[in-house]
């Protein structure tokens, strides 16, 4: 197998793995919101806490859905990385103020360590839409449709 083909069927499957991600987190809204509700910021008023962490569900799973669809896959991608920068104060908030979710253990480094993933999260998500890196000129959008 040449690299080339590797790399597509690697892309291929971290693509399927970040929409089960996506839809899974997302569909985890609606069953049990507390623990977005959770890491809500204060400036944000509490009665829009709940209806906000339907539509940011809503969003990660129809996001979810769209990367498997290659004619929605790069607007999907959009939305995923306008989502993450849109729910990174949550994760501001959970370090500032030491929130941490039901079993997961009390260690800050544990709060730290969830910045970074969201920017890790935020490239994973470009490369496997295709909007990064951008291909070479001479390389159409739909070479990477699979």
């Amino acid at each position: 197998m040449n690299a080339c083909m590797w790399m597509s069927k690697a892309k291929l499957l971290a693509r399927w793995f970040l929409a089960a991600l996506f839809v899974w987190i997302g569909v985890q809204h609606f069953t049990d919101p507390a623990p977005f509700v959770l890491i809500m910021p204060g400036f944000i008023p509490a009665s829009w806490h709940e209806p906000l962490v339907l539509i940011s569900g809503f969003f990660e799973i129809a996001g979810g859905v769209g990367v498997l669809i290659p004619t929605t896959r790069r607007w999907a991608g959009w939305g995923l990385v306008a989502l993450l920068i849109a729910i990174f104060p949550a994760n501001i908030n959970m370090l500032v103020n030491e929130i941490y979710l039901e079993g997961m253990p009390h260690e800050k480094w544990l709060l730290w360590a969830r910045l970074p993933f969201q920017v890790v999260f935020a490239f994973w998500t470009l490369w496997v839409t295709g909007l990064w890196p951008r291909a070479k000129s001479g390389v159409s959008a739909s070479a990477e449709g699979h």
